[in-house]
């Protein structure tokens, strides 16, 4: 039965495999959409890369990321000797003199290992960077697809285990924000506005982390009767309705992670006073 896609006998094929295969549709164009689908992963892209700026500088920078009570979410824990001391901080000198760059590159590898093998950023840097696909029902450029069966992609598989190292960084950043209810001598009882930004980040960083759908795997997977698990099946409810949100999540805990370190850059630089409210 013909479905109006069969070329006809005269008309040439354009060549090549993939979206233009001989089993394929024979649309010569590259798709039949009429709205402005490239703005939806230029603003990824553009949102991504931003990010990766301004974490790398920071990260690299080596400075101004300690004003107590505040400590930049980047720099946390702090695992080398070169770190500036914070008193009752986490600070544990596990590396030694030796290491003699920025330490935040120690840690900083988890929680970006996180976020790079998350498949909402996963979605969202394949079509923003690579094009794989660029959007809805618009062909990739690429001949073929072999999705995340061959290396380097092939170790995305380790998600998992990145999520478990984000549980423990999420359980550090919430003992820096119990630290930032102190003044600048260290006296308990004290509120600025960075304790504030520090609330409303870790909030945001915990949202995010047990939204991933490996949580939810963990938390209701491998269950054939979730009658008998009624513990188990309302967390796997509480966790698949974070999971519903998760790219605003992702979105949200990134701005913020960045704003948190910003603000804690301001005030150690001294570009800005830290406002205390008592």
């Amino acid at each position: 039965m013909a479905t109006g896609t069969e070329p006809p006998a005269t008309e040439d094929r354009p060549p090549g495999a993939g979206v233009h295969a001989p089993s394929r549709a024979a649309i010569r164009a590259p798709h039949l959409r009429t709205d402005r689908w490239w703005l939806a992963p230029a603003a990824t892209a553009a949102g991504l890369l931003a990010f990766v700026v301004y974490s790398t500088w920071r990260a690299f920078a080596n400075a101004d990321y300690y004003a107590a009570p505040y400590v930049s979410p980047f720099y946390s824990p702090c695992l080398a000797e070169n770190c500036e001391p914070m008193r009752s901080g986490p600070n544990w000198e596990l590396f030694g003199t030796w290491w003699g760059i920025s330490p935040a590159i120690i840690i900083l590898v988890f929680p970006l290992g996180f976020r790079l093998t998350c498949y909402y950023y996963r979605k969202a840097y394949y079509r923003g960077f690579w094009a794989s696909p660029p959007a809805c029902a618009v062909a990739e450029p690429h001949k073929k697809y072999t999705g995340e069966t061959r290396f380097p992609l092939i170790l995305q598989n380790v998600h998992r285990y990145f999520f478990y190292a984000a549980l423990l960084v999420a359980l550090i950043l919430t003992y820096d924000t119990v630290l930032v209810f102190r003044d600048e001598h260290y006296a308990w009882g004290h509120m600025g506005l960075g304790s504030l930004v520090f609330l409303a980040n870790i909030v945001l960083i915990w949202a995010y982390t047990l939204s991933c759908h490996s949580c939810r795997h963990i938390v209701g997977g491998k269950l054939k009767h979730f009658s008998r698990h009624p513990v188990r099946y309302r967390m796997w409810q509480f966790v698949g309705k974070l999971n519903a949100r998760h790219m605003q999540l992702a979105w949200a805990s990134l701005v913020s992670v960045a704003l948190a370190d910003f603000y804690v850059y301001l005030v150690a630089s001294g570009a800005f006073d830290d406002p205390r409210f008592f």
